[in-house]
This record gives C-alpha cells, structure tokens and sequence, in this order.
C-alpha cells in the first residue's frame, strides 16, 4: 500500500472575516495534534480558507498507523514467585490484567531488585478507520461566537452547508448536523458551480478553475500586487494597512481591485476622518500623492472579476458619497460650539455607577497629572499646560463626530481644540493622552501628554481595584494590565525617577477624599501591588532579562520602574563576569543562613563579638549599607554593586573562621542577627539566591 493525500473541508455560508484566519490555524493545529497522536506519519499539512469554507490537505498520509510494543511492569520477584517456584497468584493475576499467558512474563532488575514484566504488541489501525473521527477535531475549533440553526443543538460558527474527506479518491464517511461528507465542493457564489472533487490533490486547481482562490497568502498577493500595480499605473501613493488587507482578504474568494473617486470638498474635512470613514465603514484604501496628500480617489476589492466593474465602481462611489456627506456634516456642526463650552455635557455621562461621571474623572486626572508633573520638575507652563489639557482631554466624547466614529477620540479633541484656539501643545495631548492604546501602539511624544497618560491610566488602575474590578485569568475586560503596561512603558521612555506605587498611594487617598473606596486601601494596595509586579515581569521580560534575574529584582519592595529595569540590565551584563558567581556564592551563603534567625527584629550587639572577623564584617557592613542606598536611589547600579561586592572578602573570610551555629545560645543569637543584618543591605540590591548559574557561566 502507498500513502495517500487527505482533504479535509467544511463549506459554510458566510463567515465574519475576523474569524476565518485564526479558525483555520487552529483547524490545522488540531489536524496535526490529532494525526501526532494517533500515530499517523505524513510529509506536511497545509491549510486553506476563504469565507465560505475551512480545509486542510495532509500529504503522503500513511494508510496504517505504526504498530507498537509496550512494556508493562507488574509485582516483584519475591512476589510473583511461591515458596514452590511457581508462579503466584499475585503474577497471574498481572498476566490475566495484561491479556497475556504466565508463559510471556519476564523478570528485569530495577534498582537491584527483580520486577516481573510483559511485552505486548499492539497492531496499528487502518487509517479509515481512524479518520472519521476528524469530526471532533472540527467540533473542537473555538470561535469568539456560535450560532444554532434549525433543530440542531449543534452550536457553530455559521450553518455547515456540504463536507468533503477523501483519502486520495475514497470518501471517508461522516455526518454533522444532517450533511453527510462527500466529494462535492461548490465554487465561486455567483461565478462558479458545484464541481466534483475526483482527487484529494485535485483540489486547489479543480476550486481555482471556478473562482475560488483557496490559498489565503495567494489570494493576499494578488491584492497586494493587484494594488500596488494601480498605484504605478495612476502615480499613486496608496498606504496597504496590514490589518484592512488582512480582513479584505477574508472578505473575497475571488479578489479584484478598483478605484472610484469622491468630490474634491470632502477634502475640507481632516484626513483621519475620511480615512477612517474609508476604512472602517466601507473597507476602502485611501489613495495619497507623492507628498503624502489625500487625494479624492480610493480603492476596493471586489468579490469577483472584472466584468462590469464600472457598476461596481459607481455603487460603491454611491455609498461612500452619503457616508462622506455624514461625516462633513458632523465636522461642521461640532465646529459650531468653543470646544470647551461642551465640558458640562460630561456631567450627565456616567463613567461608572460607583465612580460618577466621566466629568468626575477627568477631575482626578487634572489632579493627578498636575501632581505627576511637580514631581519629575516640569516648568510653570507645562504644568499650566497639563491642567488644560488634562481638563479638555475627554471633552470630544461629547462631539457628533466621535459619537459617529469611537475610534477617532482624542484626535477629533486635538482638531477641535486648535480650532477653538487651544496652543498645540495643550491639543496635542489631548489626543495623545490615549496613547499607548494597545501593545506596539507609539507612546505620547510629548511630556504632557505623557502626564496625562499615566494619571489617566492610574486612575482607571485604582479606581477599579478599588470597587472591586479586578482582573481574573483571562478576562480583563477594562484592559488594566494593557494600560499598566503602557503606564511603565511611558515612564521608563520619559526615565522619570518616581516611585510609582507613591503614586499610585495618591491616587488612593484621592479616590478616597471622594468617597469612592468600597474596599480598605490596605486591601487594595496590596492588590494593586501583587498586579502590577506581574507587569514588572513583562515589561522586563521584554527588555531582555532572563527569568531567574527577573525573580532576583522582584524580591525587593517595588518603586520605581526605571531602577527596577536598569539593575536588570547591570545584573544581566554581570552574568558573563568570571568574578559574578564567587561574588553570587558569598551573597547567598549570607541570606540562606540568615532565615535561620527565629526573631528578625533582633539587633547585633558588637559587645558578644568573639572573633575579629565579626567585627571586621560589622564595621564594613555598617560603612556600606548607606552608600549602597545612596546609589541606589540615584539609579547608580555599577556603583551600588562595587560597594555590595567590597564586603565579599569579609564574607568569606567569616565562614572561612566562624561558627554561626555556636552552642553558647547568645552567641548564636547575636551571629544570627549579624547575618540577617548582612542578608539585608544585600537584598536592598536583590536576592541573589534565585539566580541559576548554567554550566557555560
């Protein structure tokens, strides 16, 4: 027997474009979990999309599972064998459970000890078998929705119209919700035809001859290319959004790209505006000039070829025409009213039902940023600045045009208020203070919109936690860990030197003097603490830094970011130092000692000294403690660590002669507290005993 091709395919009716992707990586991901398991070998799994359809193909399919051989381990020797030598009732019993005779049992010897075993051999299955059970691996792929239709109780993505699995020419037989598999495949919806699939490896080309271009990354190169060559045609800038593309191509089996224009005045609306309206309402490409200007021409991808493009073409100029006039007309309309006039409207929107208005907030950022600012020593007119655009920073939710287009908030409030004759640094960080909305989004690129920013996000932070929103597994659904990423990002890019759970201590104790706390600030500081030293990981995760020096860091009472990431980076480079573990050894033979201590709180008495070289030790602990600190507060890792690293010679040199366990107990005591004070001024740098050491180091 030879191996064969397998296809796999579910048609569907239309699926929503942001499902498709992912669903079929996951169709191919359980495909290849489901084959691995079961033995099966083949030479690759490809798969294939389009809205309407699901399909994998697995290539060179063996036709037979791998047979194996199991070895099973039953009683020991003294056991399985009677004071006659005979078998016992314990190793028939273990022959019996195995499906074997006493006749095929064996002894290995494990640990100088003798084990009865067995051997058995299971025979490999047909993969016809087999196969038919690939129903459960499509009744397994996760979608965001599901659906019932009819009087299924089966829930998925969207009704299931025709399947096919074939191995090579033969039909695997299998039924979901009434359809049977086959070997029929339906084409293009209005170009093509139900069709005949003879041959698994037929596939592809016998789809392609009627419209359907099954392959995702083809049918995305061929818009790219379509595009790009309509650009070189006309002498066009026309910017390829990876995400649009992406959902485009979710959109067509059969893809086809043309322009339509629009009239010249809707030029006088801002850019973002059109270009959003294009993009997120009709799913158009905006067309730009050499210099990077608008231009009144745009282009959509059509599901099908190039017959009657024209009436494609003015249908489609047709409906962007009336979204256009909409937005033209929210733009002007908003322009009727001095920005800040529409402050008062915030009054009626709820933020949420336990922390009052969105006006409520924007009052605890202006406070917030504000104080933010007179911490890292902005000058009078940032910090002039920063109330401002603290104050109108939400002011455009209230706008005809954001209501229209949620996506454009801030950047309608910065357009609005330099309309309205705001300086462009207050209406830049109006628009900047969202930054940075998700991960790989740019952050403010000015200091006040990076105020802003930070008291916005730690209020929403703090507030949460402290009516009880707290993040749990997966769901977060008011993203406080994106925007407490965003929060450590900002203030590492601006290398402020605060410490950030000061900050957030304020914003406590305002959210407080508001009466908004509906839980302890006790409980939740701490809350606050163990959520955002996860962050810490990530945000130093990202920065390079292996995980053991990660755990080494965090040990320590949190602060500030900044000293956090750069004794990361200084530990890391240390790592290759060929003095480092000496160094490492020492530190950690201190701190594992020094939890032998049963009353931390004991202080050393130099009068119980015996040796000189707990004195010695004691003096220079005490002549570096504060110069470590000192360093340390001025983010000064090389030269907080050369004072760490001065008292190793002592340390040695105090095992190298001292008994920390002494049987005199006060002796022992006072040798305990000098070790816990010690174990102390080194964890102020980190707790060196989390840090591995691999055999290259």
């Amino acid at each position: 027997m030879s191996n064969r091709t397998f296809l796999l395919e579910i048609g569907l009716e239309e699926m929503p474009a942001r499902f498709v992707s992912d669903a079929m990586n996951q169709l191919k991901i359980r495909t290849e979990k489901w084959m691995n398991e079961r033995r099966l070998t083949y030479d690759k799994i490809e798969a294939y999309s389009t809205p309407r359809r699901l399909a994998v193909i697995v290539s060179e399919l063996v036709e037979k599972q791998s047979d194996i051989e199991e070895e099973a381990k039953g009683p020991s020797k003294k056991i399985a064998i009677d004071n006659q030598g005979e078998w016992s009732k314990a190793a028939q019993g273990f022959a019996r459970g195995q499906g074997v005779s006493v006749d095929d049992l064996y002894f290995k010897e494990i640990k100088g000890e003798e084990y009865v075993f067995v051997t058995k051999h299971f025979e490999g299955n047909s993969v016809n078998a087999l196969l038919p059970e690939l129903r459960e691996v499509i009744l397994s792929i996760p979608f965001p929705k599901n659906m019932k239709w009819g009087a299924n109780d089966l829930r998925f993505v969207r009704p299931i119209k025709w399947l096919i699995a074939l191995f090579g020419d033969e039909r695997i037989p299998f039924e979901m919700t009434g359809v049977q598999t086959d070997r029929y495949s339906y084409g293009h919806r209005f170009l093509g035809k139900k069709i005949e699939i003879d041959q698994a490896e037929q596939y592809v080309n016998a789809l392609l001859s009627e419209h359907v271009i099954v392959d995702p990354s083809e049918r995305k190169q061929a818009i790219r290319l379509q595009i790009e060559r309509m650009a070189e045609e006309e002498n066009w800038v026309i910017p390829i959004d990876e995400d649009l593309l992406e959902e485009v191509n979710n959109l067509v089996e059969y893809p086809t790209a043309l322009y339509g224009s629009f009239d010249e005045r809707f030029l006088s609306v801002p850019d973002d505006v059109l270009v959003t309206s294009m993009r997120e309402h009709q799913r158009y490409f905006p067309v730009k000039n050499s210099e990077g200007e608008l231009l009144p021409y745009f282009v959509t991808v059509r599901n099908g070829d190039h017959r009657h493009l024209e009436n494609v073409q003015k249908g489609n100029e047709k409906v962007l025409r009336a979204r256009l006039a909409d937005s033209e007309f929210f733009y002007h309309e908003d322009l009727k009213k001095v920005f800040d006039t529409r402050f008062s409207k915030l009054e009626s929107i709820v933020y949420h039902e336990d922390l009052g208005s969105v006006a409520d907030k924007v009052r605890r950022v202006e406070e917030l940023a504000v104080n933010l600012a007179n911490k890292v020593g902005a000058s009078s007119k940032e910090k002039e600045d920063t109330k401002r655009a603290a104050h109108l920073s939400k002011v455009d939710l209230v706008t005809h045009m954001v209501n229209e287009f949620p996506e454009l908030e801030g950047r309608m409030g910065e357009e609005y208020a330099m309309k309205s004759g705001e300086s462009k640094e207050v209406s830049q960080a109006i628009r900047e203070h969202y930054l940075p909305k998700q991960s790989g989004d740019p952050l403010p690129k000015s200091s006040i919109g990076s105020f802003i920013s930070v008291a916005d996000k730690v209020d929403t932070l703090v507030t949460s936690f402290a009516i009880g929103n707290i993040p749990t597994g997966s769901q977060d659904p008011h993203g406080l860990r994106r925007q407490t990423a965003g929060v450590m990002q900002i203030v590492v890019a601006e290398a402020w030197d605060i410490d950030l759970f000061d900050f957030m201590k304020e914003a406590i104790d305002l959210a407080d003097r508001n009466g908004l706390l509906k839980r302890s600030k006790d409980e939740i500081m701490t809350g606050l603490t163990d959520f955002v030293k996860l962050r810490y990981k990530a945000i130093l995760q990202d920065s390079g830094i292996r995980y053991d020096v990660i755990d080494a860091i965090l040990t320590r009472e949190l602060g500030r970011v900044s000293t956090i990431v750069n004794k990361g980076t200084f530990l890391m480079k240390q790592l290759s130092s060929p003095s480092f573990k000496k160094d490492v050894e020492a530190f950690s033979r201190v701190t594992n000692i020094s939890k032998k201590a049963t009353d931390p709180n004991v202080s050393v008495d130099p009068s119980l000294f015996i040796e000189k070289q707990e004195e010695q030790l004691h003096m220079i602990a005490e002549e570096k403690q504060s110069k470590i600190i000192a360093f340390l507060e001025e983010n000064q890792m090389e030269e907080a660590y050369l004072q760490l690293k001065s008292l190793e010679p002592a340390i040695h040199d105090y095992f190298d002669h001292i008994m920390v366990m002494a049987e005199d107990s006060a002796t022992k005591q006072n040798r305990l507290a000098q070790m816990n004070k010690v174990a102390a001024i080194i964890t102020l740098f980190a707790d060196f005993q989390a840090i591995v050491f691999h055999s290259e180091e």
